[in-house]
């Protein structure tokens, strides 16, 4: 038991298959249905699995990381930003694209996305006339924004903070310390925005 836990590759793979399970006990009960409903499902089952990944690293690297290492003793510092760090960048990052990229599919999917991205403005019901509409686009253009930060902002500025990959050697230390500034910066940007974020995306189901 110790051995197969201790493996995370067993641990998502035997997660995986309960999911299929527990759809197999569903299609049991109600038949097999592999239709558009379904579809939206299982791109809506991707997304919330890619936006756990993304804000729950967000808020690890806010609540947990960046108060801490003061914390840390000097000596002991460089693993975090050598080994640690950079392992949970290339998961943010990624989680990040996932969750925008099946967002995007599920609004299309949905039928929503023109009038998700427009705020309703453009809708055939007439502008402003669907709430939800309104609340998931906010929703969605936040998550947009914080997808630019991630990909354009943070992940650039982290890369040179802590030299990772080795893509820039020969940088000065103040410019390290500026360029982590501004990811720590825009890391909180991000996590400011997760708040009204998360309150629009579940909005849309239980308040419009």
């Amino acid at each position: 038991m110790a051995a197969f836990f201790s493996n995370l590759r067993n641990v998502v793979v035997a997660g995986v298959i309960l999911a299929l399970i527990v759809l197999l006990i569903h299609w049991a009960q109600t038949g097999v249905i592999v239709d558009m409903t379904f579809w939206q499902f299982l791109v809506r089952w991707l997304h919330v699995i890619s936006g756990v990944m993304w804000i729950g690293l967000l808020w690890y690297f806010n609540f947990v990381s960046t108060p801490t290492t003061p914390k840390i003793p000097e000596d002991l510092r460089p693993a975090l930003g050598k080994y640690i760090t950079p392992a949970a960048l290339f998961w943010f990052r990624w989680s990040a694209m996932s969750t925008i990229g099946f967002g995007i599919v599920l609004a299309v999917l949905n039928g929503y996305f023109v009038q998700a991205y427009t705020l309703d403005l453009v809708d055939p019901a007439g502008a402003f006339s669907d709430p939800r509409n309104l609340l998931i686009g906010i929703g969605m253009w936040l998550g947009t924004i914080m997808w630019f930060n991630v990909w354009f902002v943070i992940w650039p500025n982290q890369q040179k903070a802590l030299n990772i990959d080795n893509a820039y050697p020969d940088l000065t230390k103040d410019v390290r310390a500026s360029a982590g500034k501004t990811a720590g910066m825009f890391s909180r940007v991000n996590t400011l925005l997760s708040i009204p974020m998360l309150f629009c995306m579940v909005g849309a189901s239980h308040l419009a």
